[in-house]
């Protein structure tokens, strides 16, 4: 059963190593190589990797809770890929503005770190800044700018940030399509979508992308000495750029046009990840 954040009983690192023991027993798998957060339109890629030997409600798991947004699984899944390698699918994902705190939104990265996972693909549905992006597109993310205010970090923690995202696994993603895009992610707290001043604001400070997760991630899990890969499904040009305001149901939309596509590339980029 899930462990509340307002819980006296809630601590972050031995809620993520007893959510750890639940899934080594749920699946038989002592250490997972790779974990995965497939975040709006990536869903479909899961398919691509075969029967998994353990599906599990979140909603079971210490510290995780049942997904509130459409298009999200709430599931966490274990494959073994065709190279023996063990991949963890993390379908549960908690956003800033559920008010669980920053702590449940690192959790699944703090987990899959405590289940001996070296690398960390991050993957998200998000407003495009660039004006020659089109919704479906896939980019990859080469770094973030996090405006949400809050830090997954405690007390004097000095993690380097220089490489968030790492370069040799980018490198991997071009090999396998050398057209991919990359931009810088920026992440606002939501839940409501970006006004325009605030894209305009984003986009003068270099941003290219525009979203409501992964930087906080990808912060923990530079902080567990995980390396980072970032991929965004560009579902829409963002407030400003799109001549037509903005929905959840517009980026449900994308996601399913282009699930096909993007779960082929996912899959090939994790076959080939170190």
């Amino acid at each position: 059963m899930a462990t509340s954040v307002d819980s006296p009983a809630f601590n972050p690192k031995s809620l993520a190593i007893q959510a750890a023991e639940q899934i080594r027993e749920a699946t038989g798998v002592e250490t997972h190589d790779i974990a995965i957060t497939l975040g709006s339109g990536w869903g479909g890629a899961a398919k691509h990797f075969g029967e998994p030997r353990a599906v599990i409600d979140a909603g079971n798991l210490a510290g995780f809770h049942r997904s509130e947004v459409v298009g999200h699984s709430g599931t966490l899944s274990s494959y073994q890929l065709p190279n023996g390698r063990n991949i963890l699918i993390l379908g549960a994902r908690a956003h800033l503005y559920q008010d669980l705190g920053v702590d449940a939104v690192v959790h699944p990265v703090r987990v899959a770190a405590n289940l001996g996972v070296k690398t960390l693909v991050l993957t998200n549905g998000a407003g495009g800044i660039k004006p020659t992006w089109k919704p479906g597109q896939p980019v990859i993310i080469s770094d973030h700018i996090n405006l949400t205010a809050t830090t997954p970090l405690r007390g004097a923690t000095f993690i380097d940030m220089s490489e968030v995202y790492s370069r040799e696994l980018r490198d991997v993603a071009l090999s396998v399509d050398p057209t991919l895009d990359d931009g810088v992610y920026v992440q606002f707290r939501g839940p409501q979508y970006e006004t325009p001043a605030e894209v305009r604001m984003a986009r003068a400070m270099g941003g290219d992308i525009v979203g409501m997760s992964t930087a906080l991630e990808a912060i923990a899990a530079r902080e567990a000495g995980l390396k980072v890969l970032g991929l965004s499904l560009i579902t829409n040009l963002a407030a400003g750029i799109s001549p037509t305001p903005l929905s959840h149901a517009e980026v449900l939309e994308a996601g399913r046009e282009a699930e096909g596509r993007l779960a082929e590339l996912l899959s090939t980029i994790v076959s080939r990840l170190p």
